[in-house]
């Protein structure tokens, strides 16, 4: 009979293990693909705010010009925080649960957890704000 030593044994089953690590690892592109989610992601961010600023500038201008000055209302806050806080959510969640489902529990994570819990804060100030109006 051929039989094998533990020897042996052991070293064709590291062979395997070799093989089924070298063919699950990731793709480099997806990689690459994968890290540049968070950024394109940051990026819509900033153009959104920077469409809102300008959006916000130009209407109080027109309102200065026409004689009637803008007051900032509580409402107004609140409208924004709603706002803010479902577009983060909306944009964390997904991160979040793309990130855990690929790498797991790692540093990128981060990435869908900042906006996350960051619309989380903002609809509970908002939740607090409108409670805090009734008691008004």
């Amino acid at each position: 009979m051929n039989e094998l030593t533990i020897q042996d044994q052991l070293q064709q089953i590291l062979a395997q293990l070799q093989r089924l690590e070298a063919a699950s690892q990731p793709d480099p592109i997806a990689q690459i693909i994968l890290s540049l989610v968070p950024v394109f992601g940051i990026i819509a961010g900033m153009v959104v705010m920077l469409v809102f600023i300008r959006h916000y500038y130009v209407t109080r201008r027109q309102l200065i010009a026409a004689g009637r000055l803008p007051t900032p209302t509580i409402r107004y806050l609140r409208a924004l925080t709603l706002l803010g806080g479902i577009l983060c959510i909306s944009a964390g969640l997904p991160l979040t649960v793309l990130f855990l489902a690929v790498e797991g529990v790692s540093y990128s994570l981060l990435g869908g957890l900042i906006p996350l819990f960051t619309g989380i804060g903002l609809l509970v100030f908002f939740s607090l704000s409108r409670a805090s109006e009734h008691l008004e």
